[in-house]
């Protein structure tokens, strides 16, 4: 396959910005396509506390007549890549990315044109020109409707392919139109073909509608976003596109989440010594000040590190309630979210103490104990693009209880009592009683010593890492070239 040169475009992306899944696949992805000899530029802002880099030039970005004074700063990621972080304080120097608390920055529809303007400036200046515009999210879905409009008679840069991709349905960055001529944006694109959605301004759909390609983060969710129920209004314009949206399953960073040489655990562990995953789960429950004597290392520890909203299955569990503690297993909850949430944890842990842990915010070292230390990871979520903790638990031999949505249902197979045979146990109908009886059923299955250690087995066998998800868009990468090609007449 060509190698090939990428222009990345990303709000968000580790280790310099994160407050989700997006985070690390625009930190990962650029690293795993530089291995396939790809050259990657991944561009994001320079929010606050992202420090260092080298000066690599400035512009002025001109948007519905306010002028923004844009400075670059490169930092070397690896071999062929590399991090651009765009400069402009007034637009990114702020206490959050998006906003504060539940109410976004009034003005992210500017903030998030200039990033896609000042990246494509970038990509302009490059020499071989950008074979691709790669875009993630709502966030950097102008970037290729400028690709197509005001960058279209740029030589070299007019000539890329662009491919967009949807990492969560439900944000579609859309704003009142009164932005359109505030972003540069002629009103003939205000149309159902262009990037209007139900009146609005919607940064997502322009994402969708400009690309050659279209991806999602894993196969199931490619199709489930194209069915009214889980298309949050945007299946008819998906399924449109037909045969240019693609799903390809995210990887993870299989060097930080490694149970044989985590910084994180009491004692590395592996399929061979999983014994020692033990020694986890105790610094886990002495850490949480739970029991941990044998008695309490005998009893199934169900975890979860989660954000504690609706999406995630948390309306599931405060129908179960109280009936969790009837299980005859141990709870540790680490996230953060709406309070009723928060407040339902906490007042189960006031109630066992011995038996339920929770924890408000984020805490990476804790996550990572969680995962180890944690016989079964819990993730009911109403819906599921991806998913990166089940692959994580997978890794550390902790048996996954999910829903059988997305990328959840299409890294998780299903445990069959009879034959042995699989990784995990999964729910389809979206209930209280059905979430209860997988647990019920991997509970029991945790009795049986024999058959959970060749779950756990099964699972740490599964290879997730980057190289095979970056293959993949690297064939998307291809399929967007030739789209362009015959866009063009060539």
């Amino acid at each position: 396959m060509r190698e090939r040169r990428v222009l990345m475009v990303a709000s968000e992306a580790v280790p310099f910005a994160k407050t989700g899944g997006l985070g690390d696949v625009a930190g990962a992805l650029p690293l795993a396509l530089a291995s396939l000899g790809h050259d990657v530029t991944l561009v994001l802002p320079r929010y606050r506390g992202a420090t260092g880099g080298t000066p690599a030039g400035s512009t002025q970005v001109s948007l519905g007549g306010r002028v923004f004074d844009v400075a670059y700063a490169e930092h070397a990621l690896a071999d062929r890549a590399r991090a651009v972080l765009v400069e402009c304080p007034d637009l990114f120097d702020r206490a959050e990315l998006y906003g504060v608390g539940a109410h976004d920055y009034p003005d992210n529809a500017a903030r998030f044109a200039v990033l896609a303007r000042a990246a494509l400036e970038y990509g302009a200046g490059q020499h071989p020109a950008p074979d691709i515009v790669h875009a993630h999210d709502w966030q950097a879905g102008l970037a290729p409707v400028y690709l197509r409009t005001l960058f279209a008679g740029r030589a070299g840069i007019a000539e890329a392919a662009a491919v967009f991709t949807v990492h969560n349905l439900a944000y579609q960055g859309l704003f009142p139109p009164v932005w359109m001529p505030a972003l540069d944006l002629g009103w003939e694109l205000f149309g159902i073909e262009g990037i209007e959605y139900w009146g609005k301004l919607s940064f997502l759909k322009g994402g969708v509608n400009f690309s050659e390609m279209v991806t999602t983060v894993s196969p199931r969710y490619a199709r489930e976003i194209q069915t009214p129920e889980l298309g949050f209004g945007f299946d008819g314009i998906l399924r449109r596109r037909g045969r240019r949206v693609r799903g390809i399953l995210n990887g993870i960073d299989d060097a930080a989440w490694d149970p044989a040489a985590d910084p994180h655990l009491p004692a590395p562990y592996g399929p061979d010594t999983l014994d020692d995953k033990r020694l986890s789960k105790r610094a886990l429950l002495e850490r949480l000040g739970l029991s941990a004597g044998d008695e309490a290392l005998a009893r199934p520890l169900v975890g979860m590190v989660s954000r504690l909203v609706d999406q995630k299955g948390f309306d599931l569990l405060a129908a179960l309630g109280d009936s969790l503690l009837s299980l005859g297993a141990a709870f540790v909850v680490l996230g953060s979210g709406e309070p009723r949430y928060q407040e339902m944890w906490q007042a189960l842990a006031d109630q066992a103490p011995d038996r339920v842990a929770f924890r408000a915010g984020f805490d990476e070292p804790l996550a990572h104990l969680i995962e180890a230390g944690a016989d079964i990871f819990l993730m009911p979520s109403k819906f599921e693009p991806c998913g990166l903790n089940q692959m994580y638990s997978l890794r550390y031999g902790t048996v996954p209880v999910v829903h059988a949505v997305g990328g959840l249902d299409d890294t998780i197979e299903n445990w069959n009592g009879r034959t042995g045979a699989g990784t995990g146990f999964k729910f389809r109908a979206y209930t209280p009683e059905a979430l209860r009886g997988a647990l019920v059923k991997a509970l029991a299955a945790f009795e049986d010593r024999a058959a959970w250690r060749a779950m756990q087995r099964a699972g740490m066998s599964r290879d997730f890492s980057w190289s095979a998800s970056a293959a993949a868009y690297a064939e998307v990468y291809e399929a967007a070239i030739r789209a362009r090609k015959r866009a063009r007449g060539k």
